[in-house]
């Protein structure tokens, strides 16, 4: 046989691999194939092999992996009208590829643009001070608002973590001064507390101590012996109480003016007492 009688075979054969080629489609598990008939949706086939009809039948493939989607920073005026710059992650994975090729054009984009959309409207419900403190909160809100939404895109959104919240660097210095000021305050009202805490105590020891009068010199002496132990050149004289009590007690009477004289019959000279006139004599 020649060469020359197999050529009106070679172009139907090449025809034929051609078809076969473009027919045979082969899906890996992480993917389906959704299949049109003249334009019509046949079903979701997959994975594996699967046979194609060129021309007549189209197929569109959807993964079905989760899809990490970087949101872009969005300008958010918070509800004590500050602006910040927010971005977050979004993970988002197809759940219904039927839904997903043909009631919305691209679920990447359309998710996209309503994850920007969505981050915007939260957030500008909140504080700064509810931004800086409550991501976990603010993250389950976002979400549960996306995945409703991208619930008829046949879409399950997994999660949403907000990344990054910049502040300008006024913001920022007085956001540090406020902190600043707060410290100040918690450590003046410790003080003030410790302060009353000790009062009473103070209250409680000077009753003790003053119904029992060993109390007290007990006192002085354990405060002799602290003043002992330290490295320092104060020279201390031990002073009983007994002895400052007498003290006291003179210096009550020196207040009080000079005694009268014993002797009732011996007449006082207000001019020299020294000197007291006798009986029966005058000046």
């Amino acid at each position: 046989m020649n060469i020359g009688d197999l050529l009106p075979y070679l172009a139907p054969t090449v025809v034929l691999l051609l078809i076969l080629g473009s027919a045979i489609k082969i899906l890996p598990e992480y993917e389906r194939g959704v299949v049109f008939f003249l334009g019509r949706f046949q079903g979701v086939k997959g994975p594996g092999l699967i046979i194609v009809i060129p021309v007549i039948q189209q197929i569109v493939r959807v993964d079905l992996r989760v899809i990490t989607l970087d949101v872009p920073s969005q300008d958010v005026i918070s509800k004590d009208n500050v602006t910040v710059r927010v971005n977050a992650v979004l993970y988002f994975r197809v759940i219904d590829p039927e839904r997903a090729i043909i009631r919305v054009e691209d679920f990447g984009v359309a998710t996209s643009q309503l994850a920007q959309t969505t981050l915007r409207s939260v957030l500008g419900k909140h504080d700064l001070d509810e931004m800086l403190s409550e991501r976990d909160k603010l993250n389950s809100d976002i979400q549960e608002i996306i995945d409703a939404q991208t619930e008829e895109w046949g879409i399950k959104v997994a999660n949403v973590e907000i990344k990054h919240v910049d502040l300008n660097e006024s913001m920022i210095r007085a956001i540090a001064r406020q902190a600043e000021a707060e410290r100040e305050r918690r450590a003046k009202v410790i003080h003030a507390e410790g302060e009353l805490q000790a009062s009473k105590k103070l209250v409680e020891a000077a009753d003790v101590m003053s119904a029992n009068s060993g109390a007290m010199q007990l006192r002085y002496l354990q405060t002799l012996a602290d003043m002992s132990n330290n490295n320092s050149s104060t020279i201390v004289f031990p002073l009983p109480m007994d002895m400052l009590k007498m003290f006291m007690e003179k210096q009550k009477q020196g207040l009080k003016g000079p005694d009268t004289p014993n002797n009732p019959d011996v007449p006082h000279n207000p001019h020299n007492p020294d000197n007291p006139q006798k009986p029966g004599t005058t000046e």
